[in-house]
C-alpha cells in the first residue's frame, strides 16, 4: 500500500480504522503521518446513512477516540473541533472497507451505504471525486456482489498476491 503511486501522490488520505475482520490499517495510519500527510477517518451518524470524514491529528490521538455501539472507534458527536475533509481541501484518496468485491469495482459493505452517500459527497466538492482503494483479503474477491444504482464503484482493489 504505501509503495503504492496513488498513496505516494495523496497528501489528504481517508481511512477506516480496522476492525478485527477487517485488513489492519495501523501501520498504515502511522506512514501516513510519518510522511506528513493529513488523515482522516470515519465518523459514522447512527439511524442515518451519513458519514463525515474527520481530520486525526497524530496517530496516538485513535486512543482518545470513543467506541460505539458497533465497537468502531470514532470522533464523539460533539467533537466540533476537528476538520471536516469536505469543509476543507477535499481528499485525494480514501481507502474503503468492505465484505466482499469483484472485479469490476463492485463493492458489498454492511448495508448502511455510508461510504456511497459519502462519495456522492464528494462529487459535488470542487476537488471532485478522490481516487478509491479497497483494502481486501483474497477470499473476500466474488466472482461478482450484488450492486443498486446508488452503489459507487471503486477504483482499484488491492488484496494479497493481487
Amino acid at each position: 500500500v504505501i509503495d503504492h503511486p496513488k498513496y505516494q501522490e495523496s497528501k489528504r488520505i481517508a481511512i477506516f480504522l480496522s476492525m478485527p475482520d477487517e485488513v489492519q490499517t495501523e501501520e498504515i495510519i502511522k506512514d501516513i503521518f510519518k510522511q506528513g500527510k493529513e488523515c482522516f477517518i470515519p465518523r459514522y451518524k447512527p439511524q442515518s446513512n451519513h458519514m463525515d470524514m474527520l481530520k486525526l491529528s497524530s496517530a496516538e490521538d485513535i486512543s482518545s477516540l470513543a467506541l460505539t455501539s458497533w465497537n468502531i472507534l470514532q470522533p464523539s458527536d460533539d467533537d466540533s473541533a476537528r476538520e471536516e475533509a469536505l469543509a476543507g481541501g477535499g481528499l485525494d484518496l480514501i481507502f474503503m472497507p468492505g465484505l466482499g468485491f469483484d472485479r469490476k469495482g463492485n463493492r458489498l459493505g454492511r448495508g448502511k451505504g455510508y461510504y456511497d452517500t459519502y462519495l456522492e459527497r464528494c462529487m459535488k466538492h470542487p476537488r471532485g471525486k478522490p481516487y478509491t482503494i479497497a483494502l481486501a483479503f483474497r477470499e473476500q474477491i466474488c466472482e461478482s456482489v450484488p450492486v443498486t444504482e446508488n452503489d459507487v464503484p471503486i477504483d482499484e482493489i488491492l488484496y494479497e498476491d493481487c
